[in-house]
């Protein structure tokens, strides 16, 4: 009796098994998908802040005690702050509380001059902005076309109002790049090596080079207070209960349509053309995200890991916490198993040839001498980026059709669509 109810289980237990086989994995829903989309966006956005506000701890610390050490632990919170915000940059595009909030906070190329001192190189005048070198940090007060502006104080509310003065896009007040700047500041080096070397006297009081080092100390402090504060306003957004989860949520559709605009603008127009090719055309040093600090391969490298994100619905949290979930990529294998495979090869193509650049400017050269004018080697490694976000761009495309979104415009760029014009 003991063998014979020993082989009933067994078979039993086999038929079971036989029977769950037989049913096919339940495929995600587009739903699905979007919610865990903005769950993902959400904790970005949330290590994003936080890691801006160890900055913002590590700016304190420069100005409340000037030392190398402190100008170093900033720079270093810098970087580490760059990489949960460059993530996010996949959420552009696609979703306009995002590009309309960007500028804020990430706005590039600046004019140097608005700020603060420059090298004599950098000249004194431009036809195109009569804020160019406007120099807020040394003047009380401003005049610029007639208009006279009181810089008596150095507030988040002042140069919240000069940011892009004039209208003028290069007229950068705030942001990332406004507080890299006044960390490193210029990068006379060109293509050859070396970032910035702004000296840690410019915040010291007692022995302040340059001048105005109080001054200086407000407008870091008023950069980091305000892009604090903008963070902090995405997080809102990326709440369950905030506009932008509601509005990806709301008609799974279109939120299905703002992971794939996302997904190509950034890898076409945004990345592939206007921050790479263009550089590459004009060799021109000055055409890198993060200049002054010589931090641009970690830059374009985290880029394209947060558009390979965006297709897997994966993220890993700065704590470590590895995220993952219902995505696109579910989506389109479910539809198209062979355009997956193809769109994933891809994806891992160019985050490879990333890779490669960033090795390449921590054991080579810095990324803006990879782009100058001669260096085959530094040119191949970064057209070999740029041809891998055009190629996954074409899969992309694929995707669209594959997942009947309808017509859906993707950013694009003279650098890749005329570049004729880029010279003209």
């Amino acid at each position: 009796m003991l063998r014979r109810t020993f082989i009933n289980s067994s078979l039993a237990a086999l038929a079971a098994s036989v029977a769950f086989a037989a049913i096919p994995a339940r495929a995600a829903e587009p739903l699905e998908v979007v919610k865990h989309y903005a769950t993902v966006g959400h904790a970005k956005f949330e290590d994003a802040l936080n890691t801006a506000k160890a900055l913002d701890k590590a700016i304190d610390n420069l100005i409340a005690k000037p030392s190398d050490e402190t100008l170093k632990a900033a720079r270093a919170a810098w970087i580490a702050a760059r990489v949960p915000y460059l993530h996010t940059e996949v959420y552009r595009f696609g979703n306009p509380i995002v590009d309309d909030w960007e500028g804020k906070v990430n706005a590039w190329p600046l004019d140097e001059g608005l700020i603060d001192y420059v090298d004599a190189a950098y000249g004194t005048e431009s036809d195109s902005n009569a804020f160019y070198t406007a120099n807020i940090i040394a003047n009380p007060k401003l005049s610029v076309n007639g208009e006279e502006i009181d810089a008596s104080k150095i507030t988040p509310e002042l140069i919240r109002s000069l940011h892009e003065a004039g209208e003028v896009e290069a007229n950068v007040a705030t942001g990332y790049h406004a507080i890299e700047f006044l960390l490193w500041g210029q990068d006379l080096n060109g293509t050859g090596p070396g970032a910035g070397n702004r000296p840690y006297t410019d915040y010291d009081k007692a022995n302040c080079t340059h001048g105005n080092c109080d001054r200086r100390a407000d407008y870091l402090k008023s950069a980091s207070t305000l892009l604090v504060q903008d963070l902090q306003e995405m997080v809102v957004a990326w709440a369950p209960d905030g506009e932008a989860f509601k509005a990806v949520t709301a008609d799974p559709k279109a939120g299905l349509t703002a992971i794939v605009t996302g997904m190509g603008s950034l890898s076409y127009g945004e990345l592939a053309g206007e921050r790479m090719k263009l550089g590459l055309l004009l060799h021109d040093p000055e055409e890198e995200q993060d200049c002054f600090s010589d931090n641009t391969h970690n830059a374009h490298l985290n880029d394209a890991l947060g558009i390979q994100e965006a297709y897997n619905g994966t993220y890993t949290r700065v704590d470590g916490t590895k995220m993952t979930g219902p995505s696109l990529h579910d989506l389109v294998k479910a539809k198209d198993a062979a355009l997956d495979t193809e769109l994933s090869g891809k994806l891992d193509k160019t985050v490879s040839a990333m890779k490669a650049i960033a090795d390449r400017a921590q054991k080579v050269e810095a990324y803006d001498q990879m782009i100058g004018e001669g260096n085959k080697e530094g040119n191949a490694a970064v057209q070999a980026a740029i041809d891998g976000l055009i190629d996954q761009t074409k899969s992309i495309e694929r995707v669209i059709a594959a997942l009947d979104l309808g017509t859906i415009k993707l950013e694009g760029s003279d650098s890749l669509d005329n570049p004729n014009a880029v010279f003209q």
